[in-house]
C-alpha cells in the first residue's frame, strides 16, 4: 500500500473516539462523533463536489479542482474505511482481485 495512504489511515485510526479522538481539537474525530450518517453526508458532498469539478473541467481544461476534490473524496472515503473497520488495503485487495476480469461480467456475477 502507499506509504501516503497508510500514514493517513493511520492518522484517521488515531482520531477515533476510543484511540482518544478529541471532537473539539480534530475534524475526524468530530465526524465519529457525529456518527455514519454525517460521514456519508460529507462522502455525498465530496461527490457532488468532484462531479461539478470534472464538469467545469471539461470546460475549462483546469484539472486542478478534480484532483482536490478526489483527494477530499477519497480522503472521507478513507474515513468511512475506518469507521466500520475496513482498510484501504483491503480496498487495494479488492481492486486486485478484480484486476483482469471484464467489468461486464463482473457486475452480471454480482446480480446472482
Amino acid at each position: 500500500m502507499s506509504v501516503t495512504l497508510a500514514r493517513v489511515a493511520a492518522v484517521i485510526e488515531s482520531r477515533k473516539l476510543e484511540n482518544g479522538g478529541d471532537p473539539d481539537k480534530s475534524y475526524v474525530a468530530k465526524l465519529f462523533a457525529k456518527g455514519d450518517d454525517a460521514i456519508l453526508k460529507k462522502i455525498g458532498e465530496e461527490a457532488t463536489e468532484t462531479v461539478m469539478a470534472a464538469k467545469d473541467a471539461r470546460v475549462s481544461g483546469d484539472t486542478s479542482k478534480v484532483l482536490y476534490e478526489c483527494a477530499d473524496l477519497w480522503f472521507h472515503s478513507m474515513v468511512l474505511l475506518a469507521q466500520f473497520k475496513l482498510t484501504p488495503q483491503q480496498v487495494l485487495d479488492e481492486l486486485a482481485r478484480r484486476e483482469g476480469l471484464s467489468g461486464l461480467d463482473e457486475k452480471a456475477a454480482r446480480k446472482e
